[in-house]
């Protein structure tokens, strides 16, 4: 659509989409000089990143050093080269590294966001000689009290399955420690507990726990630094359209406020940082492996992908890795809008995942997109693994949360709903639990009966189970002589059906490394950029370590807040 006269409202930049990448890109854009609006489809800000982990994957960050390990920029490139093999991201995965330092220096000295190595995070393809153990980062914990209590409500929960009790919000530390009951972990929960339930005179008002962490860390302060900057943020207005000049520029964008389309003038650009498509039955049918379904999905209820498809259609752009998400095998429970992914879950010993004819077909402990390309692949009439199902006993129940479900130590069964115990059916041995979820039962039962064996001996034959640095480390420190395998053998016996879904989409407009968004020919639209998972993933079609969703949204943010600016 061209330009006309009529603006209902004019700025340097507009930003379409409210999580970490976009906030990112408007406080930096504003520190260079412009003025930046940030616009949000839903009536709360903070994205999928808000629901997220919160972790950020960030080779040759200045402060691995200071946690005792160390990288190169060159190590970290070359992880990325190897692993990723796509030499059409070569210029971005450069410009990825490259940004990073610049990128933690400017966070921790502008805004109120401060990051922390993870030190036992490993990458995802550990046998790389480049992979390493400290690159993930997390947001330390952020006190939404110096939130306005309407922007501390406004920002999106965390994700039920992030928090204890589905409330209380913990920290990747304390997450990991408390679902593999790691040492100290009484002391970790009772701190938490009473942490939260002594935040007075807050806790009459509302059950929103204000210790911010995970991705509702980084959005928070990042909100909290636009509000030190007066940046506005428009909630309830949904992108329509972009406004384009005769060469074809991108000058403004239509969006619709208080029920009126409106004309949005951006003198210097405009920044797509929306989300993937992932809530959008019609483009996962189009784009995606199948079956699929939305349900599955562990994403934001915003993300349907409109903006995606309007830059295609209108401003000609391309698209690119539209057949990829950021994959991992999910579950749905009741009354949940947001499938629940299986990261811890799946690794821990007295669990195993199995197709319908009681087969296991992968390494259950292995990364997530592994474990989702396994069940792909292992899809076929007679054994169909969509849906697959994770097989548990009362071992593994007594110690696990698992969805809902704290251990049985804390809940047991008689204290669950009536409706979670029929998403996750329980039976006094395998081949009746095998007949509640369809599978054959004497497949499973043998199954049950090799794994056990393996259990025993440590030792998985078939798959490798727990060999590698990655399984070990979500696994339980306790189980020996492999903390990933543990036999099923007490009874009641539990079962779950899992499903291909994910985090959210990862393909999306094409960019080059400055973020700025190309047509399918390789050319520059001019005015506009495009960051996250809205935008081709500079990770290609892998999945490199936990982390790698969020920090290329932040630092290509960073980029583009800064090009953009300099427009």
């Amino acid at each position: 659509m061209a330009a006309g006269s009529a603006w209902a409202y004019e700025t340097d930049v507009v930003v379409v989409g409210s999580g970490a990448g976009a906030l990112t890109a408007a406080v930096r854009a504003r520190d260079l000089g412009c003025e930046v609006l940030v616009i949000e489809k839903t009536d709360m800000y903070g994205g999928t990143s808000g629901m997220s982990g919160g972790v950020l994957w960030l080779p040759d960050s200045p402060l691995i050093g200071g946690s005792g390990g160390s990288d190169s920029a060159e190590e970290g490139k070359r992880y990325l080269h190897e692993v990723v093999d796509e030499p059409s991201l070569s210029e971005r995965i450069d410009a990825f590294v490259d940004n990073i330092p610049g990128f933690i220096e400017y966070i921790h000295s502008a805004t109120h966001l401060r990051f922390a190595v993870l030190p036992q995070f490993p990458d995802m393809y550990p046998d790389n000689p480049a992979a390493k153990m400290h690159r993930c980062h997390e947001a330390l914990p952020f006190h939404g009290r110096v939130l306005p209590d309407a922007e501390l409500l406004a920002l999106r929960p965390q994700h039920p399955q992030t928090a204890l009790f589905g409330k209380i919000g913990w920290t990747p530390s304390e997450s990991l420690i408390l679902q593999a009951r790691g040492p100290g972990w009484k002391k970790v929960a009772f701190d938490m507990v009473s942490r939260y339930l002594l935040d007075l005179p807050w806790r009459l008002r509302s059950l929103r726990d204000r210790r911010l962490v995970l991705g509702g860390a980084l959005v928070g302060a990042l909100r909290r630094s636009m509000l030190d900057r007066k940046m506005p943020l428009w909630l309830n207005t949904p992108f329509e359209s972009f406004i384009t000049d005769d060469a074809g520029a991108v000058t403004g964008v239509i969006a619709k406020r208080d029920g009126v389309s409106a004309r949005i003038r951006a003198r210097k650009g405009v920044i797509l940082a929306s989300g993937g498509f992932e809530k959008s039955e019609e483009m996962r049918k189009q784009y995606l492996d199948q079956p699929t379904d939305p349900r599955w999905s562990a994403g934001s209820p915003g993300n349907t992908g409109e903006v995606i498809r309007i830059a295609a259609e209108q401003l000609g752009a391309g698209l690119e890795f539209m057949d990829e998400g950021w994959w991992g095998p999910t579950v749905m429970m009741p009354g949940e809008p947001q499938a629940r992914m299986l990261i811890i879950e799946k690794n821990l010993p007295g669990s195993i995942i199995v197709n319908r004819a009681g087969k296991r077909f992968v390494n259950e402990s292995s990364s997530y997109t592994k474990v989702i390309r396994g069940i792909f692949a292992a899809n076929r009439p007679g054994e169909e693994s969509i849906p697959a199902y994770m097989i548990f006993d009362a071992t593994y129940r007594g110690r696990f949360p698992i969805g809902p479900m704290l251990p049985s130590n804390f809940q047991p069964d008689w204290a669950v709903s009536s409706s979670v115990k029929e998403a996750i059916p329980s039976a006094p041995d395998v081949r009746t639990l095998a007949g509640k979820l369809g599978i054959d039962p004497e497949g499973l039962a043998k199954t049950v009966s090799d794994f056990n064996g393996y259990a025993r001996n440590g030792k998985d034959p078939d798959f490798q189970r727990g060999d590698a640095n990655y399984d070990r480390y979500y696994g339980y420190p306790h189980e020996l002589p492999n903390p990933c395998l543990g036999p099923l053998d007490k009874a009641p016996f539990y079962g779950v059906r899992i499903y291909p879904g994910e985090l959210g989409t990862k393909g999306g407009v094409a960019v080059d490394a400055r973020a700025r968004a190309l047509r399918a020919d390789g050319s520059v639209i001019e005015g506009l950029y495009a960051i996250g998972n809205c935008s081709s993933p500079v990770t290609g079609s892998t999945y490199p370590a936990s982390g790698s969703t969020l920090a290329p949204a932040m630092v290509f943010g960073y980029v583009a807040g800064a090009d953009v600016a300099g427009r």
